[in-house]
């Protein structure tokens, strides 16, 4: 599952005002590029490609965002039979993508109304943690400024991921429509 990398990133940020470890990646990172390359090698990739300094609030996210969709790209190309789900397809549509996931899982699609029924989609999945809405919500989200979109659309643009301000749909992604 995947969502939109100024999404992750923002959510990044706020989690690291919750999380003091988190925190001083954020802060050690603004000094130093090498910070992102240990963060990515202990992630179990390779980190040199990563060595980016932290110099605005929204570039952590992007680089855990361009890590992850990277890699799944990878396996695809390397013909692991997997897809991924849009998090805001599947929030915009729970029910009909309930059941396009349940299919490409091949199990009973049936089961999908049983999913859509239980609420699951109207709590908040980490409320009772550090990363709970009520925890995090009083924090001021970063903004994405032009600047900032120049700097995350670079490291976008060299893993060959969907840019800022494009669509935003990875290749073998899911969908109900």
């Amino acid at each position: 599952m995947y969502r939109n990398v100024v999404k992750v990133a923002k959510s990044g940020y706020l989690m690291s005002m919750v999380f003091p470890p988190l925190r001083l990646l954020y802060l050690l990172g603004y000094i130093s590029g090498n910070i992102t390359k240990i963060v990515v090698d202990s992630m179990g990739f390779e980190g040199s490609d990563f060595r980016v300094r932290l110099d605005n609030d929204l570039m952590f996210g992007a680089i855990v965002y361009a890590v992850a969709t990277a890699s799944y790209l990878d396996m695809r190309r390397c013909g692991l039979d997997i897809s991924a789900v849009r998090y805001e397809d599947l929030v915009a549509r729970p029910l009909d993508m309930c059941r396009v996931v349940l299919e490409f899982c091949h199990l009973p699609v049936s089961l999908a109304f049983d999913a859509f029924v239980s609420k699951a989609f109207d709590v908040d999945a980490q409320r009772n943690s550090l990363f709970a809405e009520s925890a995090m919500g009083h924090f001021k989200e970063p903004q994405l400024t032009p600047q900032t979109q120049v700097k995350l659309n670079e490291i976008l643009k060299k893993f060959g991921l969907p840019l800022i301000g494009e669509p935003d749909t990875i290749e073998g992604t899911l969908s109900c429509c």
